[in-house]
């Protein structure tokens, strides 16, 4: 019987996906304006910039980074500047090469990105702003349209 179960763990060579560790790469806030900034009416406009990279490590180890970087002005005055690299490594086994691509690119940055959000919320509050509150990103549709873009000069 353990002869069995031995030999069918050793034919099951199936994809394998393993997250091992999330952590903070990188962390920045700054308040420029600070403390006028808080006498002020607060009307606030957000542009968030959101940008992943992925690179291989030993073995079958890849390492993502999703970057949150946002910039909230009140009217015309900047009031705060935050930026996060939320990282996480993955084992990531027995995939096609499209199927790597999409996890790198969609499947890993939809993991990380509830903890850049905290992060970011966290960093921002004990900047005494109010938090973000970030909504979802759907990930699949951004990794759809970066391999439309690739694609449209090759095509051209």
């Amino acid at each position: 019987m353990t002869e069995q179960a031995n030999t069918a763990g050793q034919n099951d060579q199936g994809p394998q996906f393993s997250l091992q560790r999330i952590y903070v790469k990188d962390l920045s806030f700054e308040a420029p304006k600070s403390p006028e900034i808080f006498r002020q009416e607060w009307a606030p406009s957000v542009a968030l910039d959101l940008n992943t990279r992925q690179r291989a490590l030993e073995g079958d180890f890849s390492e993502v980074v999703l970057t949150l970087s946002v910039t909230v002005k009140n009217g015309e005055e900047i009031a705060f500047i935050a930026e996060v690299q939320q990282a996480g490594i993955f084992l990531i086994k027995g995939l096609d090469a499209a199927s790597m691509s999409h996890t790198l690119g969609a499947f890993c940055p939809n993991i990380l990105f509830p903890y850049a959000r905290e992060a970011l919320d966290n960093l921002v509050t004990r900047g005494s702003f109010p938090a973000l509150m970030l909504a979802p990103v759907n990930f699949d549709a951004l990794y759809a349209q970066e391999l439309q873009r690739q694609q449209a000069p090759a095509e051209a």
